[in-house]
């Protein structure tokens, strides 16, 4: 089997879970968990420093690039308690140039004087849950908030001094009209918000939804709302650069472009995962922890916190750099495949070169990008890499 050969330093960021939620939304499948009267807030943070501890060894030197504190509903969590977080992972990893450092928010648990605290603390972008404008879809998909709510979580954070955020909104949602899609968009236009996340809502199995689905627009008519709604977001200056997301001139969320371009994550926090490269092993390493918060704080500092850890086998990773890579709108080279996987170009350069032949994908000199068909066709593109295996297999 042929070795991983990394030549370069692979970008690395910071995902830190927060698992806890007021209540479970019925179409949520993340590892959330309602709250409760009281929060071990402290305890919470001492264990996500010491998982960072127990980790340094593998990302010792390694600047971060950017932070995403998601959940869950981090909001809930106290300015003093983020801001400890903050100032503990800047005592043990240094940070890159100006980092982007995300917490999301539900709009229903936020206040003035917190989303300034948060502010103080160094977070820099926020990212708030509004999911939609309309009252009755908001009720229909068991949000707390209403969208008043949602349009003062904006000015609120406006006026602790955010400039850059980011709104959640889906479409598809139980009874909703195209008419309703597009009004929940231009009243996120109307924000002036930096950034959408703008994407269609999904039965998961294994949540009350999957198990009960509510009624749903049919598929021609959800069809009909995304081209109308892309067309939208081009025309207010929001560009759509991933599936689902949209932003303004310099406004793409710099977190989630380094999961798309492959590069490596360390998440801890109950339920996180992580990718990791170790370059001079020759390999990149998956890992999850604990979903269960309280087991996941019981291990903490101990490999007892992991729920996983594995090696990804490397006829695995052309498959797994082009699940990412051909999400965003935005071509890729040879050295940058060859970089992030460690893989030679020729593993792939004949299903490329087939990929070319069906339209799916389009190589100019060194550079490779999907076709508008290929990207409508994801899954069809994607299946091409499936087979491909490592040299001497």
């Amino acid at each position: 089997m042929t070795e991983l050969n990394f030549t370069a330093v692979i970008p690395l960021s910071l995902y830190i879970h927060l698992p806890w939620c007021l209540q479970k939304c019925p179409y949520c499948d993340f590892n959330s968990h309602a709250s409760g009267d009281a929060l071990p807030f402290d305890h919470y943070v001492d264990a996500l420093l010491l998982d960072l501890e127990w980790e340094l060894p593998r990302v010792w030197g390694r600047p971060v690039r950017s932070i995403f504190i998601g959940g869950g509903t981090p909001s809930l969590f106290p300015a003093e308690e983020i801001e400890r977080l903050l100032s503990g992972i800047r005592a043990r990893l240094p940070f890159g140039p100006e980092p982007e450092v995300t917490l999301e928010a539900n709009p229903g648990a936020v206040e003035q004087e917190r989303f300034a605290g948060y502010r103080q603390a160094g977070v820099n972008r926020l990212s708030i849950g509004v999911q939609s404008f309309d009252d009755g879809r908001l009720e229909a998909i068991g949000r707390i908030h209403d969208g008043e709510d949602a349009a003062t979580a904006v000015e609120m954070a406006r006026g602790a001094g955010f400039e850059n955020i980011n709104l959640d909104l889906m479409f598809g949602l139980p009874q909703q009209s195209r008419a309703e899609a597009m009004g929940d968009l231009q009243q996120a236009v109307a924000l002036g918000v930096e950034h959408l996340s703008w994407y269609q809502l999904t039965m998961e199995p294994n949540t009350p939804f999957g198990h009960q689905p509510p009624p749903l627009p049919d598929d021609e008519e959800l069809w009909e709302m995304q081209l109308e709604g892309q067309q939208l977001l081009q025309e207010e200056g929001l560009e759509q650069y991933e599936i689902s997301a949209y932003a303004r001139e310099q406004s793409e969320c710099r977190h989630n472009l380094n999961y798309w371009r492959f590069g490596d994550y360390l998440g801890i926090g109950a339920g996180a995962h992580s990718k990791i490269t170790m370059a001079a092993d020759g390999a990149i390493i998956r890992s999850s922890r604990q979903k269960s918060p309280q087991r996941y704080m019981d291990g903490a500092g101990s490999e007892r916190l992991l729920s996983e850890r594995h090696t990804v086998p490397a006829h695995d990773l052309p498959l797994e750099f082009m699940m990412n890579r051909l999400r965003i709108n935005e071509p890729f080279t040879v050295r940058q495949f060859e970089e992030r996987t460690g893989c030679s170009w020729n593993r792939v350069e004949s299903t490329v070169e087939k990929g070319c032949r069906e339209g799916l994908l389009l190589r100019t000199g060194e550079q490779v990008v999907a076709t508008d068909h290929g990207r409508e066709f994801l899954n069809d593109l994607l299946a091409l890499f499936m087979n491909i295996k490592q040299d001497g297999e």
